[in-house]
């Protein structure tokens, strides 16, 4: 019905390559990706690292998503929260670099340290009520839905 928005990369988070999903959320779900990316870079920033952006791993699935990722995946259910469009995956082990606009040397930040930082943008972020999460260890990743 046109009421979802296209998962294109953009300065504050990067889309992985997407198996059993596709690219859409609805607005109020991408608005809360939004927040997560800038949350994360600011604190980034203000922990004097190097920036880096967020990886959505998971999106909209569809039935057919669904069906073939139960196969796999002891975690997924037929009544997918996915299937909505309100609810994301985004990685606590793959970052994306981004260039620094001062020139300052490129060191690379620990992925542990990564995911700290991003558990710290997203504990705040669930306090704020806007999103919920689930820690998935086992998939590498933070399944978040969208309170907004």
């Amino acid at each position: 019905e046109g009421k979802l928005c296209l998962l294109l990369e953009n300065k504050y988070w990067g889309v992985d390559w997407l198996k059993n999903s596709i690219p859409y959320l609805i607005p109020s779900a991408k608005q809360s990706l939004d927040s997560i990316g800038i949350s994360f870079m600011d604190s980034c920033r203000a922990k004097g690292l190097n920036t880096y952006r967020i990886v959505v791993t998971s999106a909209l699935r569809t039935e057919d998503d669904v069906k073939i990722l139960r196969k796999h995946n002891g975690n997924a259910i037929s009544n997918s929260a996915h299937s909505y469009g309100t609810t994301y995956d985004v990685s606590w082990k793959k970052f994306r670099l981004v260039g620094d606009p001062n020139h300052r040397p490129l060191e690379m930040v620990d992925p542990d340290t990564l995911k700290l930082v991003l558990c710290e943008a997203l504990r705040d972020l669930r306090h704020r009520r806007v999103v919920y999460v689930k820690y998935e260890r086992m998939q590498g990743c933070f399944h978040i839905t969208s309170r907004l």
